[in-house]
């Protein structure tokens, strides 16, 4: 460990741990032996950092967070999987994030500039994108896929093998069991498309072009009665040059729980 980083004496840092220049262990924190901290993060006060984890740099956990601590799943056998985080992700109050599963391809993975609100959950073999903001108490179980810039809203449960796409709105209290669209505005128990996510496409820059591409594809995909297999076909056929409306007609042909449609 580089005599710059700060750490409280309450804290417990295994000496095998790597922490980079300008790191902060709060008090009564623990970390453990094989993680690996990038400099100018800072670990709050009784946090615990554990198993095989990679956390980047400028990154904060506060209060409480557990990242790294063994899958809740009854099938995983103590093998060595990963927990892989990006760079300058918030972590608030006991949040938790569990590594991959053997089955599940033995790594969990978070990228950058994300903002895990207080107890929420990233459960085992989750693939997360970057720029993402997660609301409080809401529930990942395992195997998720979030794309890029997604927005998800508190107390939602998500569950396993969903996907949701690049620039999606979760509303809170949502109960998600099939895709979310890329682009999208989603609610519901279930949930149910609602449009197009138009502020997250106005902050991301998107063009007034494609805008009125999605438009025109959302209201072939959800609005025109048609089946989905039909209605992609429709929209490939009508839509030819916008990278983002060739990007939502993926995502869907990608499904293997089905998309929520209005």
């Amino acid at each position: 460990m580089p005599t710059t980083a700060a750490i409280h004496p309450t804290a417990i840092v295994d000496p095998r741990a790597v922490l980079g220049e300008g790191v902060e262990v709060g008090p009564y924190s623990v970390i453990g032996p094989d993680v690996r901290i990038g400099p100018g993060t800072r670990i709050g006060v009784h946090c615990v950092v554990e198993g095989n984890t990679i956390l980047g740099a400028e990154c904060q956990a506060f209060t409480g967070a557990v990242i790294g601590s063994i899958p809740q799943d009854l099938k995983y056998a103590g093998e060595k999987t990963e927990l892989t985080i990006g760079d300058r992700n918030i972590f608030r109050e006991y949040v938790t994030i569990n590594p991959g599963t053997k089955g599940g391809g033995g790594k969990t993975v978070i990228g950058s500039d994300c903002l895990l609100m207080a107890y929420s959950h990233i459960a085992h073999d989750c693939l997360l994108g970057s720029h993402i903001i997660i609301a409080n108490s809401t529930e990942l179980a395992g195997h998720i896929e979030i794309e890029d810039g997604a927005v998800i809203g508190g107390l939602v449960g998500i569950h396993q093998f969903v996907r949701l796409g690049r620039l999606s709105i979760t509303g809170g209290c949502s109960r998600v069991v099939q895709d979310i669209p890329p682009y999208s505005t989603c609610a519901g128990y279930p949930t149910q498309v609602f449009g197009l996510n138009n502020e997250g496409l106005r902050r991301a820059g998107v063009s007034a072009e494609a805008k009125d591409a999605l438009h025109k594809a959302f209201r072939v995909l959800f609005h025109s009665g048609l089946s989905m297999s039909h209605a992609t076909e429709r929209v490939a056929q009508e839509i030819t040059d916008c990278p983002e409306v060739a990007h939502l007609l993926e995502f869907i042909r990608q499904s293997k729980r089905g998309v929520s449609r209005a």
